[in-house]
């Protein structure tokens, strides 16, 4: 047993530091979101809320994102037509606690590690911001391409882009680069 365990060293460090880094993260997150009543909508999304709407504004498009007053969650509407809304799970939240925690468990130097993990969270962070406006333009053209916008090609795209973060990382920064 001792052999494989000598064996298994890295995989082993590197599963325990995920998973406890997770676990944490996503523990903070969760105490958090308990700070918030039931029927509100807590601060990160009201921000991400605001962005999507700040950007379609950029390109002056009639658009408006509103907190609905019987539900938590945020209304938004698309040429004075409601197509869609914001929950608490809409905000990336969770992917950027995936992408923190296994930057965390391959890490490198102290420095980089800290810089990798918040360009990491301010690229994924505009990129969703950016998935939110872009899904709710072409769920108001494309109707009948809902399910699939939403299902497959956005996460599809949200979750390349970690992919893409993370084997960056692992090839170039962290301490199994070489």
């Amino acid at each position: 047993m001792r052999k494989y365990l000598i064996q298994f060293k890295p995989f082993l460090i590197f599963i325990g530091t995920f998973f406890t880094a997770y676990i944490v993260l996503t523990f903070i997150y969760k105490v958090y979101l308990s700070s918030f009543e039931v029927s509100d909508v807590d601060g990160i999304t009201k921000i991400v809320g605001r962005n999507v709407e700040q950007l379609m504004q950029l390109f002056n498009q009639d658009f408006q994102v509103d907190k609905n007053h019987l539900n938590s969650w945020l209304d938004i509407w698309y040429n004075k037509k409601h197509m869609a809304r914001i929950i608490e799970g809409c905000n990336a939240v969770s992917v950027i606690i995936l992408f923190v925690s296994f930057v965390v468990a391959f890490s490198g130097k102290f420095k980089p590690t800290l810089f990798f993990i918040l360009f990491g969270i301010l690229l994924i962070y505009i990129c969703n911001v950016v998935r939110i406006a872009s899904l709710v333009v072409l769920v108001y053209n494309f109707p009948g391409y809902t399910h699939f916008l939403h299902g497959v090609f956005f996460p599809l795209v949200i979750y390349g882009i970690v992919f893409t973060l993370w084997f960056f990382w692992i090839n170039k920064f962290s301490k199994y680069a070489r």
